[in-house]
């Protein structure tokens, strides 16, 4: 499973930006796909997940301002991120988890400045 991860930039505080995770090689019908993110000096941390069946989960500081999504045809994932704060600012990760064995993407950068 290969990820590419791609829509970050730079935005105001109070904007919008959708990152999309896309996903080739080995397809499975069971997944769990995320998004974490590090910001310079912290720890990853866990943003949203996504199972293959819909269950969604978010960390509790992006509830009600980020949705994750997935179009299963494009294999693809998706955080829809609206009222970003200078607190997003952080490189984005997707991750994938199947049958037991993780993938990581590689980071998109999110700013987040006036």
């Amino acid at each position: 499973v290969q990820l590419q991860a791609s829509g970050g930039g730079l935005v105001q505080p109070g904007g919008s930006l959708r990152l999309s995770c896309a996903a080739s090689g080995s397809r499975f019908s069971i997944d769990v796909t995320s998004w974490y993110r590090q910001a310079p000096g912290k720890q990853r941390e866990l943003v949203a997940t996504i199972t293959s069946i819909g269950y969604r989960n978010y960390a509790d500081s992006v509830k009600g301002r980020f949705t994750i999504s997935r179009d299963n045809a494009k294999n693809t994932v998706y955080l829809q991120m609206n009222s970003l704060k200078p607190e997003d600012t952080a490189i984005y990760y997707c991750n994938r988890v199947v049958g037991g064995s993780y993938f990581w993407g590689q980071g998109t950068q999110v700013t987040v400045s006036s």
